[in-house]
């Protein structure tokens, strides 16, 4: 607490009113002049570590205060509520968010505190990205006409040409007229892909990798060919607004993407017959972690389903990025939820690495679920989103025998690791600690 740079105005202004002082009057019991207090109150000048002293010997002063912020993740914290799409139009920036946090640190932590709560806004049901995923999910993320329709495409590509990526580029060539073109990052700045029909082209940001370039040109081919089907699917969603439509038929064209890349008889096999090695399963499909994951949500076909799979998507501070809960059931309350015990927060510090962790999600009087969870993390793709995420795969832990990730693992449930509600909410006194959660979460490599 002896740093010179520190600025602690409020916290000195709220412990002098409450001893009910003048500033004249704290500054002489202080040994400081009334002016010098002043500039300290109002974060002019810094709270030197001879002054804090002062203020602790002289008054019932916990220094832990000063540092109060720290419950709701500090400036970084804060940043990352401010920056919710729903204040976008307000044009907050970094500098203002510190100065937020500065000069009202109550006020901040209690914007914190409703923000995490869900209220802010009272209708969260109006964000058009959260009514195209819960409209995904009255589907259990299965969409049965296009992944048949994918699944034949995918079989007449590997009948003609042995290597995706080939018959991929020369689908669209032969049958769309549009040639592939890789250009510079600042050619099409903020965007992986573009269409530009003029020049007869799908032109792809040099930035993505193989796999995610695979991906839009695979997005590009299930588009063209399957648009009246997928149009049909966006309108039966009965969705009211254009915005969540279009974040509708984004989630859609993207589905079919990866069946295309992953048929499905042939990649429920192949997961049946490894156990479902996420490793193998890249490699021969040659996609990357994400898309695996994400189609290992949609293998409910009937008379051929796969496991029951749950994938989330989770930022560094826990903030949920995605979600596709499947046919698992999973109704656990990840939305605001933070559990530092968990396996993707560790996954942090061990980027690239699988962690494996059997948990009890727990909410309310309901009895707590056993799921065994999986945890990684992704890089951005470099364009719409650097920022480095943690995918987490999950399901039922009485169906995680048979996977490969689970050998090892003891599925029972007192050994468990047990997550309750949002840490905010929950005040469970023998929750672990992040230290000891890492302990817990057991690596793949």
């Amino acid at each position: 607490m002896a740093d010179n740079s520190l600025l602690a105005g409020p916290a000195l202004r709220r412990l002098r009113k409450r001893e009910g002082l003048t500033q004249a009057a704290m500054a002489t019991s202080l040994g400081i002049s009334p002016s010098y207090l002043n500039l300290i109150e109002r974060n002019q000048r810094p709270l030197s570590a001879r002054v804090l002293v002062q203020v602790i010997e002289r008054f019932d002063f916990d220094p832990r205060s000063l540092r109060e912020d720290e419950a709701i993740g500090g400036l970084d914290g804060l940043a990352r509520r401010l920056s919710d799409e729903r204040f976008s139009d307000l044009g907050i920036d970094r500098e203002e968010v510190q100065e937020f946090l500065a000069v009202a640190p109550q006020a901040a932590a209690a914007f914190a505190r409703l923000f995490d709560a869900g209220g802010v806004v009272a209708a969260r049901g109006d964000d058009p990205q959260r009514q195209a995923r819960e409209a995904v999910e009255r589907w259990q993320n299965h969409f049965s006409d296009l992944d048949h329709a994918a699944e034949d495409l995918a079989d007449q590509l590997r009948l003609s040409r042995a290597e995706i990526s080939v018959a991929l580029n020369e689908r669209l060539r032969e049958r769309h007229r549009l040639s592939v073109r890789i250009l510079p990052a600042e050619v099409i700045p903020g965007q992986v892909a573009r269409l530009d029909l003029h020049a007869r082209q799908l032109q792809l940001s040099e930035m993505l990798p193989g796999a995610a370039r695979r991906f839009q040109i695979a997005r590009q081919v299930g588009v063209l060919e399957q648009r009246e089907a997928i149009d049909a699917v966006v309108e039966g969603a009965g969705l009211t607004s254009r915005e969540a439509r279009d974040a509708m038929r984004s989630a859609v064209s993207d589905y079919v993407a990866g069946a295309l890349l992953m048929p499905y008889g042939r990649f429920l096999r192949a997961c049946e017959q490894t156990g479902y090695d996420l490793t193998v399963l890249q490699r021969r499909f040659a996609v990357n972690f994400a898309q695996v994951a994400q189609r290992l949500t949609t293998l409910q076909r009937v008379g051929e389903r796969g496991l029951p799979f749950f994938s989330a998507r989770l930022d560094r501070s826990g903030e949920l990025a995605g979600f596709s809960a499947g046919a698992s059931g999973a109704m656990f309350p990840l939305d605001g939820a933070r559990w530092p015990a968990w396996a993707p927060y560790s996954a942090f510090e061990r980027p690239g690495t699988l962690l494996t962790q059997p948990v009890l999600f727990s909410e309310g009087e309901a009895a707590p679920k056993h799921w065994f969870t999986m945890a990684r993390t992704v890089d951005g793709d470099g364009v719409t989103c650097s920022a480095r995420q943690a995918i987490v795969l999950g399901l039922e832990a009485r169906f995680a025998g048979e996977l490969a990730e689970a050998r090892g693992v003891s599925l029972a449930q007192e050994d468990a690791v047990p997550l309750g509600a949002n840490c905010s909410r929950c005040g469970r006194p023998d929750c672990l600690t992040p230290q000891t959660a890492r302990l817990a979460a057991q690596a793949r490599v």
